[in-house]
């Protein structure tokens, strides 16, 4: 039986895949900040901007959590290759990796106004998401913790292409009037939730399957269906920290109007909505494509069973005189 160490799903990632990971979702997450500091730094007053910083939030707490996840796997990556490390020092490693992400993307948005608490509160929320991200990749399940980095940065991919293709995607769905553009607005939403499910829980596969190539083992189907879920569970992370850590800012912002408060409101729900469904349907893809990638053990076994020399089916025929 193969030991705790040498278990498939405890093998380090190579270092050029951690590298690539590491690019993909700290590219992510500086376009989030950026693309955030810029719009709340453009408006003219303050309710535009308080709007707008509830808005980006979301958005920028689930980017610095996979940029945290994809920055404490390389470290360890780095580290591991050149001694073997222990449960504590790894969960240390990581976790010191996701803080020193969060730290830089906190500095991010706190300089936009030092005189106030909004931006303080935006920047512990990004570097609280960083830091756990950071601890999620200081588990044993190097590939899982890959797997779901890669599958969340393709999630992003997604809806970022789906976006820029919005308007005639409205129009298909029967976008007019203001109820029909409502209508359409909830189907391209559960669109683009079930579609980045099934990209997720593909590359998740995909990523993790890779073991199998490197190890010659196998990951048991639960991992899979881990790495599957990991882009939903982030979403899901990451609307619970914007309501908790990041609450004070989107109160602030509903108390702009009550059609302010009302809008909030709904794209909370919506988001987690979305997450739920990226993580059902990432899950579900994952399995399906464990089971349609296992074949049905080979006959020979069963064989060699009926042939077997102490066999009566084996055992020669006497011959008749």
């Amino acid at each position: 039986m193969t030991d705790r160490q040498t278990a498939p799903e405890t093998v380090e990632e190579s270092r050029l895949t951690a590298v690539l990971l590491t690019v993909a979702a700290l590219g992510w997450a500086s376009a989030m900040l950026w693309s955030a500091r810029a719009t709340i730094t453009s408006r003219a007053d303050a309710i535009m901007e308080v709007t707008s910083t509830a808005y980006a939030l979301p958005g920028a707490v689930s980017a610095c959590l996979a940029a945290g996840a994809a920055v404490a796997l390389l470290a360890l990556t780095l580290i591991s290759g050149r001694r073997p490390l222990g449960a504590t020092t790894r969960f240390a490693v990581a976790t010191g990796a996701g803080l020193l992400v969060g730290l830089a993307a906190a500095a991010t948005m706190i300089t936009i106004n030092t005189a106030g608490s909004m931006y303080a509160i935006v920047g512990g929320t990004v570097a609280a998401a960083a830091t756990i991200g950071g601890a999620l990749a200081g588990l044993r399940m190097p590939a899982v913790v890959a797997g779901a980095t890669a599958a969340s940065v393709g999630v992003f991919l997604i809806g970022f292409v789906l976006n820029l293709f919005q308007e005639p995607v409205l129009e298909i769905f029967g976008a007019g009037d203001t109820e029909s553009s409502a209508n359409a607005a909830q189907w391209f939403s559960y669109s683009q939730a079930a579609l980045s499910g099934l990209a997720a829980g593909l590359i998740a596969y995909m990523m993790v399957r890779r073991v199998r190539r490197r190890t010659g083992g196998d990951l048991r189907w639960p991992m899979y269906a881990l790495a599957g879920a990991g882009p939903g569970i982030l979403l899901v992370v990451a609307e619970l920290l914007s309501r908790t850590a990041g609450a004070q800012v989107l109160e602030l912002a509903g108390k702009v109007s009550e059609l302010e408060q009302a809008v909030q409101q709904m794209l909370s729900t919506a988001r987690l909505n979305n997450g739920l469904i990226v993580l059902f349907a990432g899950t579900l893809t994952a399995l399906f494509a464990v089971g349609r990638s296992m074949t049905p053990a080979d006959d020979e076994d069963e064989t060699e069973d009926t042939t077997a020399p102490d066999s009566p089916a084996a055992a020669p025929s006497s011959a008749s005189d």
